[in-house]
């Protein structure tokens, strides 16, 4: 039997008097793509942004890989082995691809900060080493044509690539991604559904996605919990979350066309 990489265990966040999240509890097991969707306003980026340290909630635990690690802080979050994607794309305008693609080595430097400024080789070896790892990253992104171009030139479809490759950078075991295949045409979904199936494989991860596409899910996912208001009302395989009479009513029928 797999084991468990996140647990979800009775999870209430609270917002003053509304109730975000109540009572939330599931598991992704590793090796596994398992998707959070609801209708908007579910409570869906409220749960990553709890597994992720940017929320304490105000009940529960998120045990990640065996541990509790309810409350810490973002950072340590990443170094743990847990990096995310966001709705909204978030690339550094001013720099390049591969510049970005950086940016997700910053934790994994194994030089100081005088090795830094007086250039000595441990600097220049750890570069070298590191500027390789990212091109290796973009290769499996199809992007090393654009290594020198400014991220925000790239087509909606690469940038998102762009933000899925610094996520890895981090080096994950567990990727979140938030509505990974929004704002994309058939074709670029297509191509991203294919991407994260390979990534899954070639770095070994376990993946949690938010997304509204019903047929990205179908083709993704090996599990989804459906949540409204807060609540969860559907565990299961994404097949039958869109025959669910409950979950056809909290998208008021958004999945009789998906």
């Amino acid at each position: 039997m797999s084991k468990t990489t996140l647990k979800i265990q009775d999870i209430t966040m609270q917002f003053g008097g509304i109730t975000a999240i109540d009572n939330l509890s599931f598991e992704v097991k590793e090796g596994q793509i398992y998707g959070l969707i609801g209708p908007n306003g579910a409570g869906k980026t409220t749960i990553f942004n709890i597994i992720t340290g940017n929320y304490q909630p105000t009940k529960g635990d998120i045990i990640f890989q065996d541990k509790t690690i309810t409350g810490t802080k973002p950072n340590l979050v990443v170094q743990k082995g847990i990096a995310r994607t966001f709705q909204n794309i978030r690339l550094f305008k001013s720099m390049s691809v591969l510049d970005n693609i950086l940016i997700g080595f910053h934790n994994r430097s194994h030089y100081s900060y005088l090795e830094a400024i007086f250039r000595l080789p441990r600097y220049f070896t750890q570069e070298k080493k590191i500027k390789a790892e990212a091109m290796a990253i973009l290769d499996e992104f199809s992007l090393t044509e654009f290594v020198n171009h400014k991220a925000t030139d790239l087509s909606y479809g690469n940038q998102r690539k762009v933000e899925i490759a610094r996520a890895i950078a981090t080096k994950p075991s567990l990727l979140l991604l938030d509505e990974p295949a929004a704002g994309m045409n058939p074709s670029e979904t297509e191509d991203l559904s294919t991407i994260i199936h390979k990534i899954k494989k070639d770095f070994n991860l376990s993946i949690l996605l938010i997304e509204h596409d019903m047929k990205f899910v179908n083709n993704m996912c090996d599990l989804v919990t459906v949540l409204d208001y807060g609540e969860k009302i559907f565990d299961g395989k994404p097949a039958d979350a869109i025959v669910d009479e409950k979950v056809i009513t909290a998208y008021l029928g958004d999945f009789t066309h998906a």
